[in-house]
């Protein structure tokens, strides 16, 4: 049926080859997302957890650094520096034969500190929004995505399976007893996450500066001289602009990037927030 469908419309073809998104696919996590770009597939899932705030920053929650690359909160710890935001992003060799068992390999530690950076220059989270009760508790969030197929793209499907892993949490209402000191949990009565940006990347592989290819393949980013991934958000504002070494990039060019990223962003948005809405809170 894909291929025929291929054969008698190409360009839309393509155009739907772009995104395939599954929220709430983990049942065990708060929030889940499963995003599929091409042949690469990405699922991201965050847990939850309650501790006391830093000292130096008693209205703020936490999101959690990891210790190693085991997935879903195994051996993390809380960082108090609240400005760094280090998700864990794996790269297991079931996903692809050019990764090996093993420690994290260099694609995988830039591809955490890329979200990292995403997350923290577009504010995706407010911290005092994870807080609970000033100096007394607040929300942890650990947050693992893992690479389940590997056909390029990497950062692209890993924003977006974040993103939508985060709009898809729901926490439940938490109030501390004033008699005992002890923390409340109500299961029954859940609230969102609260999403202040929506951060999209759109990645590009460069060949000598006269072509670009958007959404490139493990193959083309080979082939090409340079990539270069654009983050935007809903109003148009650059977050993240990362390009690690190969040919340089015009003015001109780079702007063209841009100007596609951020209508990129809005379709992005709109197929996430179609998503969200089609799943019934339990």
């Amino acid at each position: 049926m894909a291929t025929a469908f291929k054969t008698v419309e190409p360009l839309e073809y393509y155009r739907r080859f772009l995104h395939f998104l599954s929220s709430g696919s983990i049942t065990t996590a708060d929030g889940s997302a499963l995003v599929k770009l091409g042949n690469t597939t990405v699922i991201c899932g965050v847990k939850a957890e309650l501790a006391a705030p830093a000292v130096d920053s008693a209205n703020k929650g936490y999101i959690a650094q990891f210790e190693n690359k085991l997935p879903l909160g195994d051996k993390y710890f809380l960082t108090n520096d609240l400005c760094s935001l280090v998700p864990n992003v794996e790269l297991p060799s079931l996903c692809s034969t050019r990764f090996r068992s093993g420690p994290p390999g260099e694609e995988a530690q830039a591809a955490s500190q890329f979200i990292a950076d995403v997350i923290e220059n577009s504010q995706i989270i407010a911290k005092e929004d994870l807080c609970i009760a000033d100096g007394k508790l607040a929300w942890v969030l650990y947050c693992d995505i893992i690479c389940l197929d590997y056909d390029g793209n990497m950062l692209d499907a890993s924003t977006f399976a974040l993103l939508a892993a985060l709009k898809n949490v729901q926490l439940p209402s938490v109030t501390i007893n004033e008699e005992t000191g002890l923390s409340e949990v109500n299961l029954k009565q859940k609230n969102p996450l609260a999403i202040r940006k929506h951060p999209v990347a759109t990645s590009f592989a460069i060949f000598d500066d006269t072509l670009l290819i958007v959404d490139p393949t493990a193959e083309e980013e080979d082939l090409a001289t340079g990539i270069v991934t654009v983050v935007t958000d809903e109003d148009d504002r650059l977050c993240s602009l990362h390009k690690p070494g190969g040919s340089p990039l015009t003015g001109a060019k780079l702007q063209d990037c841009i100007t596609r990223a951020i209508t990129r962003q809005k379709e992005v948005k709109k197929l996430i927030d179609k998503v969200i809405k089609s799943i019934k809170p339990k």
